[in-house]
């Protein structure tokens, strides 16, 4: 068996990575390999296990990679324990009080906040490119009336290199550039046009004249009969959830973005295979199963019996929107939209009986001890389905919804894998638990 024993002495996290190093001893075959530790600017450090295999004939074992870093990032942080969340290194809570979605969009991508030039030409290449193809719109179209928005989603953004074949140049750092401008300011347009097609309304186009969010609730909800007025609380909202789902860290589909990237494929191939693992129930569906679960609720008088079922192990019933498999403190992100949350509900004056049923449930989670004690408190996925919900946005479009936002990480990401000089195609390992070789034998002797 293998034993891990510290070759050198505990180090300050500031020491260089030559100075501290794991060997791994495997006293049976009387191998051995020298790991070095690697660090970064701020979390734990990290084994690098690149030479393990062939040291020792040893993988590591790693369902779901919870223990693995599979990349060297400067986007983002996260400390779970401490519940942190910095873009860039700038505190979500700052992002989210001073700052606006295409701001943090530019940060992400750049690395440093824009200076009013920067940002006034990012803000023009985006609203110029925010009008999608006619035939693309005619692709759409083929589409049955009833299917999934995130299922139009995924098709029409694969399409898109099919669209812009002529600027698929990977190793040219403006034709990358010029895909993540387009990605973000035609994300909004196909997800506007495809939810439209769903309830059979005409496709709205782009008005220059607005800003990232309000063109798109425009794009949305306007009809050609009647000017769109709407409360400043919806956009501020909006926008503020954009900020909040932008990116974090090597999540499920910022994951899949990468892997897929490290096979030289296209931008709008990445992004498609991102919105597909995002379309997962544990991933970017929780936002929409809190809104099936409040419904299976039903009613305000039920909470407490909700709340009793949750305890109980055998019952199989799980509150949705509980918790957060990194943040073991409270999600950063859901204190700063527990206050928007109640912000819309208040000024929008919203009258929903599932909407009574989250707020109920909000206020009974908060103070039973069983939740405090595990922390399981509310996260992002629970308010934002609130909040969407009060702004009229289909369930089905929740999913959508994220995707927006967390677009501006994930081209982010691609961005910065292909200036990476030790990226390499992913190719995980596996422990095979199937049949040992065997023998072919002919279908009239089985």
């Amino acid at each position: 068996m293998g034993l891990f024993t510290a070759q050198a002495p505990p180090a300050s996290r500031s020491m260089d990575v030559s100075d501290k190093s794991v060997q791994v001893i495997d006293s049976a075959a009387n191998r051995s390999a020298t790991l070095p530790v690697v660090t970064g600017t701020l979390g734990d450090p990290a084994i690098d296990i690149g030479k393990l295999h062939k040291e020792t004939g040893f993988f590591t074992f790693d369902p779901g990679f919870v223990a693995t870093a599979a990349t060297r990032s400067a986007i983002t942080f996260i400390d779970g324990d401490a519940g942190i969340l910095l873009y860039r290194g700038y505190p979500i809570e700052q992002l989210a009080l001073q700052s606006n979605f295409l701001e943090v969009a530019y940060l992400l991508i750049n690395g440093h906040l824009p200076n009013k030039a920067e940002f006034s030409k990012f803000e023009n290449e985006i609203t110029h490119q925010s009008m999608m193809q006619e035939a693309l719109k005619n692709f759409l179209l083929g589409f049955h009336y009833d299917a999934h928005p995130m299922a139009m989603l995924c098709a029409s953004i694969a399409s898109l290199s099919a669209f812009y074949h002529d600027t698929l140049e990977i190793s040219d750092p403006e034709h990358r550039r010029l895909a993540a401008i387009r990605l973000i300011a035609k994300m909004p347009t196909i997800a506007a046009a495809a939810y439209r097609y769903s309830i059979d309304w005409p496709i709205r186009y782009p008005h220059n004249n607005l800003e990232y969010v309000t063109r798109f609730l425009h794009m949305m909800f306007e009809v050609p009969s009647e000017p769109l007025h709407l409360n400043p609380v919806v956009a501020k909202a909006l926008d503020l959830l954009f900020i909040l789902h932008a990116d974090h860290e090597q999540n499920a589909s910022t994951s899949t973005v990468r892997l897929v990237g490290s096979t030289g494929a296209n931008p709008y191939a990445c992004v498609a295979a991102g919105i597909a693992a995002l379309w997962g129930p544990a991933h970017g569906g929780a936002n929409e199963a809190v809104l099936k679960m409040l419904a299976k609720i039903g009613d305000a008088k039920n909470v407490g019996a909700a709340i009793a079922k949750a305890k109980d192990k055998n019952s199989g019933f799980r509150l949705m929107g509980f918790g957060h498999r990194v943040y073991k403190n409270f999600d950063p992100r859901a204190k700063i939209i527990r206050e928007m949350c109640h912000k819309v509900l208040t000024d929008l004056n919203v009258s929903d009986p599932l909407l009574d049923v989250a707020m109920e449930l909000e206020q009974a989670a908060l103070k039973d001890e069983y939740f405090i004690e595990r922390k399981l408190y509310p996260n992002v996925d629970f308010y934002s389905g609130i909040i969407y919900k009060a702004l009229r946005i289909p369930t089905e479009m929740f999913t959508v919804m994220f995707a927006i936002g967390r677009t501006a990480g994930w081209v982010a990401h691609w961005l910065e894998q292909h200036v990476d000089a030790e990226t390499k195609i992913g190719r995980p390992r596996q422990i095979y638990t199937g049949a040992a070789q065997r023998d072919y034998v002919s279908i009239d002797q089985r």
